[in-house]
């Protein structure tokens, strides 16, 4: 018997069958990576135009379509132009992450509304961290944040922005359009080839400019990999894109 040309086979084998399980396993995570985005909720044709220009969705997208009103705030820009103010005492900066409510704490006595915001992972960078306030105690007022200013592994000063949340004097609610169709109005009509999507969240859209009294709409927000951000309108599906906003 020649034990060599035996050999060989069972090695050609056993690569063989390495092979199919990783092709096998490939296949499976494709599937439950799909499922979990649910591109189902897109049309065929704007999953067609998702392909052709190579554009990708890496997280979820929302299925919730909740009835929400307009809401009134009012909002001073004037302490983006201040300097932070320094805590009296730096906390460390991975509470923002593994215990808010423990961060909320430690920072109550400086910022007292601390616990009504909701950290934006989006917009955070190095040596900021982004945060929203939130309406209905659910949903972020994008464009107005607190700033928690790290360094050092350490929260060592924040900006503060005074804000005051109130409701809409009509107190009509309607419901939201999903953010399948707002995605797939971006997709066909504002989305450039090989375009990344990585993070879809409804809110309220705050414009930063001093007033007695402003209305927010529901927005869907759309992050993409390159950091622009785009607004849909969540009643009328009027879209704010990067342009419109400069």
């Amino acid at each position: 018997m020649d034990w060599g040309r035996a050999k060989n086979v069972l090695i050609y084998a056993f690569l063989l069958l390495n092979l199919l399980l990783c092709y096998q396993l490939w296949v499976d995570l494709r599937d439950q990576v799909s499922a979990n985005l649910d591109f189902t909720s897109l049309s065929e044709e704007t999953q067609q135009i998702m392909e052709q220009k190579g554009i990708r969705v890496l997280g979820p997208i929302p299925a919730a379509t909740p009835q929400l009103p307009d809401i009134t705030y009012r909002y001073s820009g004037e302490e983006l132009d201040q300097q932070p103010v320094p805590l009296v005492q730096p906390i460390d900066s991975k509470l923002i992450y593994s215990s808010f409510s423990e961060l909320s704490s430690e920072l109550q006595s400086q910022i007292p509304d601390i616990a009504g915001y909701r950290l934006d992972s989006q917009e955070s960078e190095v040596g900021k961290f982004v945060l929203h306030p939130l309406v209905q105690k659910q949903w972020p007022l994008f464009r107005v944040s607190l700033e928690l200013i790290n360094s050092n592994q350490k929260i060592v000063a924040y900006r503060r922005p005074q804000i005051e949340i109130g409701t809409s004097s009509s107190q009509e609610v309607q419901k939201v359009l999903p953010a399948s169709q707002a995605l797939s109005s971006l997709i066909e009509k504002y989305f450039a080839p090989d375009t990344v999507v990585t993070d879809i969240q409804l809110g309220y859209y705050g414009e930063l400019f001093n007033s007695e009294s402003q209305v927010a709409a529901p927005m869907w927000r759309f992050m993409l990999e390159n950091g622009k951000s785009y607004y849909v309108h969540g009643i009328s599906a009027d879209i704010i894109s990067p342009k419109t906003t400069e």
